[in-house]
């Protein structure tokens, strides 16, 4: 969210819990959704917008497709098991997730993630990843996003797309840190891309990297030290995917 954005208070409508959105094309411009956000129609813009909960656009089966950009998702202290953002047919540019155990949810077709960063934490018994695949499809962009894991301790991966579904996905030019193995990508199938990642150094539990690297395009990706600013402060050397 841009710093001095004014924001309404919308009123939850939804069991007192959550903000529910019915109305297809709806625009949510500078709102403040003191819980989650319940994307029930097709083509919403959420922008310059905070919300405190989660944003879902899963109603029983369906989903509807949704655009959130230069906005914040979670809330200012405590953790949140669930996903930040889910489930599928979603773009989320410029994204701040804060405070939930897995930042991106990608389970269906059409997953584009860019410019975005997530701090994330876990809960006991927690699986937190900054980005988790689960029943997914076809056409995952994840790209130029700051995934840090450092403060969770019950974890996965920063990047943990290992679905027998996905097809095609793309993972580009991200800074990441934590995890098991920082980066995962197995089982996957189509257009396989890891190029220019940036991962920093020995912040992993087990190992850099867990994939089938035969099927991966892999190149340009670097093992680095940053600053507290997230700031690339030397590179110790090439991320090589030898599975």
């Amino acid at each position: 969210m841009p710093a001095g954005t004014q924001l309404s208070r919308s009123t939850l409508n939804e069991d007192g819990a959550a903000y529910r959105v019915t109305k297809p094309g709806a625009v949510l411009d500078g709102v403040h959704i003191p819980g989650d956000l319940l994307i029930h129609a097709e083509n919403v813009t959420v922008r310059n917008s905070q919300i405190d909960g989660s944003v879902i656009n899963a109603d029983g089966p369906r989903t509807y497709r949704f655009t959130i950009t230069d906005s914040t998702v979670g809330p200012a202290q405590g953790c949140k098991t669930l996903p930040g953002i889910g489930q599928d047919k979603y773009t989320a540019l410029r994204v701040h997730v804060r405070n939930h155990g897995d930042g991106f949810r990608a389970s269906g077709d059409d997953v584009v993630i860019r410019d975005s960063y997530a701090n994330l934490c876990s809960n006991p018994g927690d699986h937190s990843d900054g980005i988790q695949t689960y029943n997914t499809g076809r056409g995952l962009t994840f790209d130029h996003n700051t995934i840090d894991q450092r403060n969770a301790k019950d974890v996965t991966a920063p990047i943990f797309l290992v679905d027998k579904q996905i097809v095609d996905a793309v993972v580009t030019d991200n800074l990441v840190m934590g995890g098991t193995y920082s980066i995962q990508l197995k089982n996957a199938r189509g257009k396989l891309v890891v190029r220019g990642n940036k991962l920093v150094d020995d912040s992993w539990i087990y190992g850099p990297v867990e994939a089938d690297c035969k099927a991966i395009d892999w190149a340009g990706n670097s093992l680095v030290k940053i600053d507290q600013n997230y700031r690339i402060t030397s590179v110790v050397g090439p991320l090589e995917c030898d599975g």
